[in-house]
């Protein structure tokens, strides 16, 4: 399986908003597929959150509904 890996920020200096939302999809050692979330302040460890998933294309389907949803609300990818 394919590591996939996607780094989002959203700034506001007029609010001091500096936040980073980072989605990956990583295999599990008993053959799940894990969505990976980590969010938080951009310089500070931030939270994280795993979905388990049976398939590798549920992980991908619910990584893009998570992608979406961010970009809506300001979120930028990095290049």
């Amino acid at each position: 399986m394919q590591h996939l890996a996607l780094h989002l920020q959203r700034r506001d200096p007029a609010r001091n908003m500096a936040r980073f939302y980072r989605l990956s999809i990583e295999p599990t050692l008993f053959g799940d597929v894990a969505l990976v979330r980590e969010w938080g302040r951009i310089g500070t460890h931030g939270r994280r959150r795993l979905d388990l998933f049976a398939s590798g294309h549920e992980a991908d389907r619910a990584l893009r509904a998570l992608q979406a949803a961010k970009i809506r609300r300001g979120y930028r990818e990095l290049g």
